[in-house]
């Protein structure tokens, strides 16, 4: 993935599902073929650019409880 992705004029945004307790993550939906995500807590920190078929399959799992605590 090229570190030239311009995130300056990103609009990030948080999952509905996020608390108020600061363990967020934020994405900048918008992008061609990556969705970037930080850390909320660290907003001029770095962010990663995920290739968008990953992401998907990501949210996908998440969504289908693989990731869920046994």
């Amino acid at each position: 993935m090229s570190s030239s992705l311009d995130l300056s004029s990103a609009h990030w945004v948080k999952s509905s599902h996020s608390t108020d307790g600061g363990q967020c993550v934020e994405v900048a939906p918008g992008f061609p073929n990556v969705m970037p995500v930080r850390d909320s807590k660290d907003p001029s920190g770095p962010a990663l650019a995920f290739p968008t078929p990953a992401w998907q399959a990501f949210i996908t799992a998440v969504r289908a409880g693989e990731f869920d605590a046994r």
